[in-house]
């Protein structure tokens, strides 16, 4: 990160703060990208006696010299703990040896009781999950959603659960790719991409990110979009949908990233080409009561070029999320030869409606439809408005506070490893083997 930038942004910073409230609480330093002054209200995300909390810049944990981050080094002693005693019916306390000898009987009455969703992965196997009002899925088990933490991942869960705002439903770690059409394996325009695609990879509600990879959370989702481009304005409503649910980083090596060659009677041997990353960053599924929001702030490329433009990606920016009901005839240039296995609960959600806001549950299904609805791009717009319980509480980050807390530790992240090729560490791969992150025609 040069010098320039960081000058520019912290003289960006001086000017939009206001200088009669001397608590005002500006963005973490280091944030690369910094959101138009015009996208929020005045004074979004100053809380009154709320502290500042102190974030290092990327400069500072690049410089081996200066103080590392001793938080990233720091271990979860609550980790395992239980946070209550068990009783008995009455509230009486029970000896240890009569807890150990009732505990997986309590568990599993308490698992049994508790209201869940159940999705079904590819492989027929069933994911259970609780979801409160807002939308948001707390599994019961971390591997249904969250995915397993691994040893070495930069995933470190729950840091900032006190932190997010409810009206962050999902957050996480977004890659964008293009393939090329038939033998086409360097496009010299959107006009020969035959598809493009996001791959979605959740973190924990509460995680911040540390160094390394992402790791492997068995919970990707890839994401289709049959247009090539992505919505640029309010005009632009493009169908889309799940092509993958639940999948792993192995499977999308194996079955989505490789390309392939086939033999056709009539022309012979065809080869389809490898995908290729475009972009990456963080995302967050968002809500604002009466609709559902996927905001992104791009770190990788560190520069959008004409690439980025001419698919529709920005430095930041927001779509609108609508899913389509099943239940009724899809348009014809945009069915699919089988439709989501949506539980009884999901469909009766519709109450007959043909859309309703997408929540990241619906997501986990292959074959779901849903509609990106263009917004303003450059800014978050709508999509990280704070709600009124959240603005009451003092603890509570702003949804574009936190989301530019997470773009920053992905970039450190991003930096520490190697640039732009970190999408092929995250994802398991061998940068010899795929095109690069494209930014040129």
């Amino acid at each position: 990160m040069s010098e320039r930038r960081s000058s520019a942004r912290i003289a960006a910073q001086d000017k939009s703060s206001p200088t009669s409230s001397p608590q005002s609480k500006s963005s973490p330093a280091g944030t690369k990208r910094k959101a138009d002054t015009s996208a929020s209200p005045a004074g979004k995300g100053n809380k009154r006696g709320r502290k500042a909390k102190e974030q290092k810049s990327l400069e500072e944990t690049i410089d081996p010299t200066k103080t590392q981050d001793t938080e990233k080094t720091e271990d979860n002693n609550d980790e395992g703990k239980p946070d209550t005693e068990m009783k008995d019916a009455n509230g009486t306390t029970k000896s240890q040896e009569e807890a150990k000898d009732t505990q997986a009987e309590d568990v599993k009455k308490a698992e049994e009781s508790a209201p869940a969703d159940t999705t079904k992965d590819e492989a027929g196997s069933t994911n259970t999950s609780k979801m409160d009002d807002t939308g948001k899925i707390e599994p019961t088990n971390s591997s249904t959603l969250n995915g397993p933490v691994e040893k070495d991942s930069a995933v470190e869960p729950d840091k900032r659960e006190e932190e997010t705002p409810s009206s962050i439903l999902e957050k996480g770690i977004i890659y964008f790719f293009f393939r090329g059409r038939v033998g086409i394996d360097h496009p010299s325009d959107p006009n020969e991409i035959a598809r493009s695609y996001m791959v979605l990879r959740p973190l924990p509600h509460g995680a911040k990110l540390g160094d390394g990879p992402i790791g492997d959370g068995e919970n990707a989702r890839l994401l289709a979009l049959p247009k090539k481009v992505l919505p640029k304005s309010h005009q632009d409503r493009f169908m889309s949908f799940v092509e993958k649910a639940g999948t792993t980083f192995h499977d999308l090596k194996e079955n989505f990233m490789k390309g392939s060659d086939y033999e056709t009677k009539t022309a012979g041997v065809r080869h389809t080409p490898p995908a290729t990353p475009v972009a990456e960053g963080i995302y967050a599924i968002t809500t604002t009561g009466r609709e559902s929001h996927l905001a992104y702030i791009m770190t990788i490329p560190e520069k959008i070029t004409e690439v980025q433009e001419d698919i529709g990606i920005r430095d930041r920016g927001s779509f609108v999320l609508s899913l389509r009901n099943p239940q009724y005839q899809p348009p014809a240039q945009a069915a699919l030869p089988q439709g989501p296995d949506f539980s009884k609960e999901i469909l009766d959600e519709f109450r007959s409606l043909r859309w309703m806001p997408l929540q990241p549950k619906h997501l986990n299904y292959a074959n779901a439809q849903f509609l990106l609805i263009g917004e303003s791009g450059g800014h978050l717009g709508k999509a990280v408005e704070e709600q009124k319980e959240d603005a009451l509480d003092e603890k509570k980050e702003s949804p574009e506070e936190e989301m530019e807390k997470l773009e920053h530790e992905d970039e450190i992240r991003v930096k520490h490893l190697k640039g732009d090729d970190s999408v092929f560490a995250d994802l398991g791969l061998s940068a010899k083997e795929y095109p690069k992150v494209q930014t040129t025609w």
